[in-house]
């Protein structure tokens, strides 16, 4: 299946310069959705994996959909302030701007193997934050999944001490 074919590019969005790809389409359509759960299964199903950690939002819906293949549990990496009780927090550069991402304390088991889940590896930022945030608590990173990548932002450089994978590179 040709995944490209459901992403969307949207110019000047979120603000001019940026050039989003729109992973929404992908998701609407019930095979193309199956289809990215079913091939990053595949790729760590023989692996332990206790959690998958999924960043906000579109991360949550593809993090969701592998969590339960995998027959594992779901850990929430939010945006500052949507997760109640008591967080560890990060904040990072983004491509346009600053952000701060939260996880709660006790999300996970020390010691538990995570799957780290997004849609997008662009300049790797937030999911270096993501995976910060994940080892704060106790975690192990055993792989990093991203739908798709652009290549030309050099994200996996601030990801390299992990092994990565991307359905889809741009």
């Amino acid at each position: 299946m040709d995944l490209k074919t459901h992403i969307r590019t949207i110019p000047d969005w979120p603000k001019k310069g940026i050039l989003f790809y729109d992973v929404m389409p992908l998701l609407a359509d019930k095979d193309a959705f199956a289809y990215v759960a079913e091939i990053i299964f595949e790729r760590y199903k023989d692996t332990q994996i206790d959690y998958v950690g999924a960043v906000d939002a579109r991360g949550f819906i593809i993090g969701s959909a592998v969590a339960l293949k995998l027959g594992a549990g779901l850990v929430a990496i939010r945006k500052k302030g949507k997760l109640p009780y008591k967080t560890e927090a990060i904040s990072y550069d983004l491509e346009y701007g600053q952000s701060t991402l939260e996880i709660q304390i006790d999300a996970i088991k020390k010691g538990s193997n995570v799957l780290m889940v997004d849609d997008l590896l662009a300049t790797g930022g937030t999911m270096e934050a993501a995976c910060k945030l994940i080892e704060k608590i106790g975690g192990n990173i055993t792989a990093v999944a991203f739908l798709m990548e652009l290549k030309d932002l050099a994200g996996r450089e601030k990801l390299k001490k992990y092994k990565i994978t991307s359905e889809i590179v741009c």
